[in-house]
């Protein structure tokens, strides 16, 4: 019986175990972190409680120049179900022009024409995908202001058009979290061989084929195939220390080079967000169990020239304080968003063991564009938070950025307040290219019996959460693993 090894039970790898047993193959699922016992997991409510926790990776960036020098936040999910299991479930195609630019640039086989039918076959199948829920109050008045301010309401925004105020479209049922684990590979559980709380060191590489993984302590395992689905930290950090990377980073390190692959950890991106904070005069109320904290956003041209949007403000229930001094208990917070970052960083090994920590740029802000769209995204969500649907039903009063922070400040506020929405992407990046680090089959270049099925492959980051392509990317790469 043909085997595999596919490391990393969250979005990608979930799926792509359930592919591959139920076409017969003898799967071994590794995930670094336990089982998803946490009941902050299951409940939508409690999100909060799960970052810095033990089932988040808690990764920092390293001081971003262009971000005031601080450290970001880089929560990833340590547990089955991955960052699926610690995201808001919100489920985003993207824009059929993020497809058709991939094949453009060399991902031969990943326009919109191709991708469309996975998402509806997904969405349709094992994972349900809804936006039929009741909207909490405020949310409701959210999307009233925003209308108010300009904007249409788009009904569905996976239909074809991004471009308004919508209610998300969800990855929950009967008010739980869905996600991919539970969907695909918990029901087949007894069918795979799950491997938890074990951190793979490498890939066994011999003569240029991949033959198992090397856990930390220096055991192997070995398998047919070998999938790495660890996400756009996680897999290339396991490339690396395999040896397939950039040979004089790797040599620096004392790791023997494999394949010198110049590409594996660059094309770092990321999208960001921007904090509006309003308190109310009206009771919003704290987080209800079973009710996610986040039900709408939007997306908006900051410049009408613009072919898609490039931002995507998510709507809070809550104040997001973050880093800010609290100023009150109860309110809610627009959440300004850049979705079509320019700025590209990297992610380097500090040393050849697991206990290393990736060192890990975004180069946040690095391009002057990305913060003028995320400063226009500011502006737009003070405007929305003074239209009378939230000043005059809820008593809206901005505290941050505030009165004191001029619209000609804003572009100070977003270097100051910058977080990231959670979309690593591009660290693997597919293509036809000889530097590309997967070829469009998502193959390693250079080394057989190994692919890259996650985020990081994505040569661009889409217009919007990364979940949904992270799952279609997981259909397809099964599908080409399966048919050789």
């Amino acid at each position: 019986m043909r085997s595999a090894i596919v490391v990393g039970a969250g979005t990608s790898g979930a799926i792509v175990a359930r592919r591959l047993v139920d076409a017969g193959v003898d799967v071994t699922l590794v995930e670094a972190g336990g089982y998803d016992t946490n009941p902050a997991i299951h409940d939508p409510s409690r999100a909060g409680e799960l970052w810095h926790s033990a089932e988040d990776w808690d990764y920092f960036t390293v001081p971003q120049q262009h971000a005031a020098g601080r450290r970001l936040h880089l929560p990833r999910g340590r547990v089955t179900g991955g960052s699926h299991a610690l995201n808001a479930m919100i489920w985003v195609r993207g824009a059929a022009s993020d497809y058709d630019g991939w094949e453009r640039d060399g991902a031969t086989g990943w326009a919109w024409s191709d991708v469309e039918p996975v998402y509806e076959a997904i969405e349709n199948d094992l994972l349900p995908v809804t936006g039929d829920y009741p909207l909490s109050p405020i949310q409701a008045s959210i999307i009233d202001a925003a209308v108010q301010e300009g904007l249409p309401h788009n009904a569905n925004y996976n239909g074809g058009t991004l471009d308004g105020v919508s209610q998300e479209q969800v990855t929950m049922r009967d008010g739980r979290r869905v996600n991919t684990w539970m969907a695909y590979a918990q029901p087949v559980a007894d069918r795979l061989t799950v491997v938890t709380g074990r951190e793979v060191h490498s890939v066994i590489i011999e003569d240029g084929r991949a033959l198992g993984v090397r856990f930390e302590d220096g055991e192997e395992l070995r398998a047919d195939e070998i999938v790495l689905s660890a996400g756009a930290l996680g897999s290339p950090v396991i490339l690396m220390r395999s040896g397939i990377g950039p040979a004089a980073e790797l040599e620096a390190l004392g790791i023997s080079v494999v394949r010198d692959s110049p590409q594996v950890g660059k094309n770092l991106h990321d999208h960001l967000l921007s904090p509006v904070i309003f308190t109310t005069s009206r009771e919003v109320g704290p987080p209800q169990p079973g009710v996610s904290v986040t039900q709408t956003h939007l997306f908006w041209r900051s410049r009408p020239e613009l072919a898609e949007p490039d931002t995507q403000p998510i709507h809070f229930s809550v104040p997001m304080w973050g880093e800010l001094e609290p100023r009150g208990d109860d309110g809610f917070t627009l959440m300004a968003g850049l979705i079509t970052p320019h700025s590209r960083g990297s992610l380097t090994l500090s040393g050849p063991a697991v206990s290393d920590p990736p060192l890990i740029d975004l180069a946040a802000l690095t391009d002057e564009r990305d913060v003028a769209s995320l400063a226009a995204s500011v502006r737009q969500c003070r405007r929305i938070g003074a239209q009378p649907a939230l000043a005059g039903e809820w008593g809206a009063v901005e505290v941050y950025p505030g009165p004191e922070v001029a619209e000609g400040d804003v572009e100070d506020w977003v270097r100051r307040t910058a977080i990231t929405y959670h979309h690593q992407v591009g660290t693997c990046r597919m293509g036809s290219d000889a530097d590309a680090v997967v070829d469009p089959g998502l193959r390693v270049r250079g080394i057989d019996g190994l692919r890259v099925i996650d985020a990081s492959v994505m040569p661009t980051v889409p217009s919007g959460n990364t979940n949904a392509p992270a799952a279609m990317i997981a259909e397809r790469g099964a599908r080409f693993l399966l048919e050789g």
